[in-house]
């Protein structure tokens, strides 16, 4: 995959909020898809020498049988330091690396983080869908912004995610009696799709198909 530089990446805090404020103005959240889809990928990160080194997976995967196609990992100094709401500026330097690796170009990313359900609106998977100019959705382990409604213990039951009077994404049970993931717009895909595509990935655990491969990827010694 070719890869095109939109910014450099920054040093500061106050640097990175002005890329994030400039960026977002290029988020769709409507759907752009590519139909039908044909591959789906999972990026995840894992980090070496105490956080120091970046170890970043991508696994792509045929759909809707969810079979690997392609996996690759890529290394690389850890350049900006962990603060909540600009996890992209830490992990996608090392991502774009394993993707510029990957041969099967996917149709839709799904990101292990936020997409609009972000301060502001402008989380990891949006940040990848804009450079890529693919279509994105986070799907994030925990929640970073917004309030929900008590959610059925039901596999599929969702709710919406509400931040100062706005839906920025849902809380998703995608296994029944499991605690739920947090699923949001990332770029050109509504949020009702980015559910239907999340279900779609979780055949038979909590995580997303893609997700749990590239944490492997990630994660493994």
């Amino acid at each position: 995959m070719q890869i095109y530089q939109l910014h450099d990446w920054p040093e500061t805090e106050k640097e990175a909020i002005a890329i994030q404020e400039t960026l977002k103005h290029q988020v769709i959240t409507i759907d752009q898809l590519k139909q039908p889809i044909q591959y789906v990928a999972g990026v995840d990160m894992g980090f070496l020498a105490n956080g120091t080194i970046s170890r970043a997976a991508v696994a792509v995967l045929s759909f809707p049988d969810l079979q690997v196609v392609e996996t690759t990992l890529a290394h690389r100094p850890t350049s900006f330091p962990y603060i909540p709401g600009f996890l992209s500026f830490r992990e996608i330097p090392a991502v774009l690396e394993a993707l510029e690796k990957i041969q099967t170009i996917p149709d839709l990313i799904l990101c292990d983080g936020q997409g609009i359900a972000h301060p502001r609106r402008f989380g990891i998977a949006c940040h990848l869908g804009v450079i890529l100019d693919i279509p994105t959705i986070g799907v994030a382990k925990s929640l970073l912004i917004g309030k929900h409604e008590e959610l059925s213990l039901t596999r599929g039951s969702w709710q919406p995610l509400i931040h100062k009077n706005e839906i920025v994404g849902a809380v998703l049970r995608t296994r029944t009696g499991v605690k739920p993931l947090y699923i949001s717009s990332g770029h050109r895909v509504s949020l009702g799709t980015a559910i239907d595509y999340v279900l779609q990935c979780t055949p038979k655990y909590r995580l997303p198909e893609t997700t749990r491969i590239a944490d492997k990827l990630a994660s493994s010694r």
